[in-house]
């Protein structure tokens, strides 16, 4: 069992800068990949970016050169940093964890945090 607790969102302007935290807690063994996906209004769910347990990054051509992706092994965190906001980037955002539970050797989990809204307006 592994819950995902997301902060940090709310209201910025074209330009603008907001970072998005995520903590994980539970029956974690390992966290293999931590992500971060987003929803708009209408469309489906896509990843962000995300990133491995060992560091390496990748992110939607979108948001490249602008998000950085980053996480905390020994607190089971992972942060994003937005900057040089979009209207574009307004949407509901997900934290997103996978990796094995403790207990159970090859057993893995795919947990998703509750969503926190992002809104890009001028």
């Amino acid at each position: 069992q592994v819950q995902l607790v997301e902060s940090g969102g709310g209201l910025a302007q074209p330009g603008g800068s907001l970072g998005l935290s995520c903590a994980a807690s539970g029956s974690i063994f390992s966290i293999d990949v931590m992500g971060w996906y987003r929803q708009a209004p209408g469309k489906q769910r896509d990843l962000v970016a995300n990133i491995t347990k060992g560091g390496a990054t990748n992110y939607v051509e979108a948001v490249k050169g602008r998000f950085t992706i980053s996480r905390d092994n020994a607190k089971n965190a992972v942060y994003l940093q937005m900057n040089s906001l979009k209207p574009e980037d307004t949407a509901v955002y997900y934290c997103n964890a996978v990796g094995e539970v403790v207990g159970g050797i090859g057993m893995y989990y795919d947990s998703w945090g509750q969503g926190t809204q992002v809104t890009v307006s001028s």
